[in-house]
């Protein structure tokens, strides 16, 4: 697969936004609590137990629930025609536009230019004792890894499954959970870097610590 690193990074710095739609979760009459435009945070603390900003009041048989924001970002197209009206679940209400930092773009062009390794299902995931003990010593970057080699354990219903790797040999260069994290099916475990590619990636990581504004 061919990249053209100019052309990557001119996509994300002409739209360095991610924009979350949000619906309504369930029937009912709601009230706006925030307006086009505004700033709004998503939660925080060590623990993310802050809640975020209060977007609106979803009320149903006078049980008012309060819907907070899951992302930093501004509110726009809001549908104030909605305000104080009955809606069905599912409704698109507002969306929050996120802007980008350095690390979400280096992120998402990472996993377009890595071979990426998902979950097979939701269950709990753990790297082989063997990958583990070279993480200990630091051997992170330097890690290669080839179609079989047996890099992740995937628990489920009280059953230990031992994956083995799929995909081109490489380094293992990226990875996207910690030991004992519950992941969703498809979710990236890990991304190997083709040895050719890593000069590539190495310039595109350069890139944008040189030249995006966070």
């Amino acid at each position: 697969m061919s990249i053209n690193l100019n052309d990557l990074l001119r996509k994300y710095k002409s739209h360095p936004y991610e924009d979350h739609e949000i619906l309504a979760p369930h029937t009912g009459v709601v009230k706006f609590k925030v307006e086009e435009g505004q700033a709004v945070k998503g939660p925080s603390g060590q623990w993310l137990h802050r809640p975020g900003t209060l977007l609106y009041i979803l009320e149903r048989e006078k049980n008012p629930k309060r819907i907070t924001s899951r992302f930093d970002g501004i509110v726009t197209d809001l549908r104030v025609d909605l305000d104080g009206k009955f809606v069905e679940a599912g409704q698109p209400l507002m969306l929050i536009r996120h802007r980008l930092n350095k690390q979400e773009i280096t992120n998402r062009i990472l996993k377009e230019v890595l071979h990426i390794f998902p979950a097979p299902e939701r269950a709990r995931y753990f790297f082989t004792p063997e990958i583990s003990a070279k993480f200990e010593k630091g051997k992170t970057k330097s890690l290669s890894v080839k179609t079989g080699d047996e890099i992740v354990i995937m628990s489920l219903m009280k059953r230990d499954t031992t994956l083995n790797y799929e995909g081109p040999s490489g380094v293992l260069y990226e990875v996207y959970f910690k030991n004992g994290d519950i992941l969703e099916q498809g979710a990236p475990l890990f991304g190997v870097c083709l040895p050719e590619r890593l000069p590539f990636v190495e310039k595109v990581i350069q890139r944008i610590k040189t030249e995006w504004d966070d």
